[in-house]
């Protein structure tokens, strides 16, 4: 069962091969419409690429102020030492063969009346239907005294790139038998498996170079994915060097300093180590603010069955930024509802209702270079709402040289998939 559900996933010929079929039965409709997307992450690029693969007659236009797309997937490999920076970005090369129009800006505005977003180079797009990608922003001061400034000694890592290679110098230059501290944030966040991954590969990477060193994960949660799997694997792997630490332990973090040793104060009182990565509380990106596409919590609210926006007439929001529960903020579910969206646009610009949701998800945590876990997902439609089909875990697939076979396959799908390389 989850071998079919990898392949779906992680083949980039299959998500294209979905959207051929449903537009194979009908006739091909020269549409002249214009769909302009904002954010070209695996959600934006996904469905730029989507809609020229429906309907190459839909001028389609991105829009994303970076030339390169650094993935989070993979990045905490790279802290590990067993990627470079490289092997995990993405130029736009693989849009502009598939016809979707890359403009190098960032959207500052957006008149949905008239249909026109406004770019801050000074370009205005008309469009008619506008997709918004902007993934995740980062809610500084929380906790008390995390900046932007603090971030370049504290890393969050959390959007990878620049601040991804800050961790991993602090990591090679850290003695033997120093201490390593993630935070990990309350409330709805970009992959909520991923701190843990990280404190596997960081705890990967001191096993060979610094033996004597610990990881400690201050957690403000009192449970998190797959946890069972991983202390399994921590304990298997790297008995001794990975501590977790529950909010009912003291472990949310609510103050940091940076004067000489990095210090993390919670209700237990102060903790000083020497590399502290610190995961803020996290919103959508600034642009859906703006936009007026966010409601009162935070999060911007959707029709599940086409990703439009409940707020705001003619724009979608899809990935990170949306509400799509109980999928999760994730490279592979905002894959899938780029999928979707496209193929509802397709259908609006055609005069047709879409298509029932087709969506699916896998995440792949890596343990060591050679183990890894998946967590699953597959989401139906129920009475208006996204609702999960449960299925069972795979026996003895966690921590398997399998699943890190699989999980190398998916991402190198993933990414053909979403940005056509």
């Amino acid at each position: 069962m989850h071998r079919r559900i990898f392949l779906q996933l992680s083949a980039g010929a299959a998500g294209a091969g979905i959207l051929r079929r449903v537009w194979a039965a009908r006739p091909r409709i020269k549409i002249k419409a214009k769909v302009v997307v904002v954010g070209g992450g695996f959600a934006g690029a996904g469905c730029a690429i989507s809609l020229r693969r429906l309907n190459p007659a839909i001028e389609v236009t991105l829009v994303d102020p970076d030339d390169r797309y650094v993935t989070c997937p993979m990045s905490n490999s790279v802290l590990a030492g067993f990627r470079s920076i490289e092997s995990i970005s993405v130029s736009r090369l693989g849009l502009q063969r598939a016809g979707v129009n890359y403009v190098r800006d960032w959207v500052t505005s957006i008149d949905a009346q008239s249909r026109r977003a406004r770019l801050a180079g000074g370009t205005e797009l008309a469009y008619d239907r506008l997709v918004m990608a902007p993934g995740i922003r980062f809610l500084w001061g929380n906790p008390e005294g995390y900046s932007r400034d603090t971030a370049q000694a504290m890393p969050h890592a959390w959007q990878a790139g620049a601040q991804t290679e800050i961790l991993a110098a602090q990591l090679r230059g850290m003695h033997d038998g120093g201490v390593v501290a993630i935070s990990v944030p309350t409330g709805p966040m970009r992959c909520p498996p991923g701190p843990f991954e990280r404190a596997s590969l960081i705890a990967a990477f001191l096993q060979r170079a610094k033996p004597r060193s610990k990881v400690l994960i201050f957690d403000s949660n009192n449970h998190f994915p797959r946890q069972d799997a991983f202390n399994d694997a921590w304990q298997s792997l790297y008995p001794g060097m990975i501590e977790w630490i529950p909010v009912v332990d003291g472990g949310a973090v609510v103050r940091v300093a940076t004067q000489g040793k990095k210090i993390l104060y919670t209700s237990h009182g102060a903790h000083p180590v020497d590399v502290a990565n610190i995961i803020p509380p996290q919103a959508p990106g600034i642009a859906a603010v703006q936009a007026g596409l966010a409601s009162d919590h935070g999060w911007c609210p959707i029709d599940p069955q086409t990703f439009e926006s409940l707020l705001v007439a003619g724009v979608h929001v899809i990935g990170d930024a949306c509400i799509a529960d109980p999928m999760p903020k994730a490279a592979s579910a905002a894959n899938a509802q780029a999928r979707q969206c496209a193929l509802a646009i397709a259908a609006a610009l055609d005069g047709r209702e879409p298509a029932a949701p087709l969506l699916e998800s896998v995440c792949y945590s890596m343990l060591a270079r050679r183990r890894a876990l998946s967590i699953h997902g597959r989401f139906q439609l129920l009475d208006g709402v996204i609702r999960s089909v449960e299925e069972p875990e795979a026996p003895g697939s966690a921590g398997s040289e399998q699943e890190a076979r699989n999980a190398e396959d998916w991402y190198r799908g993933l990414v053909a998939d979403s940005f056509g390389v």
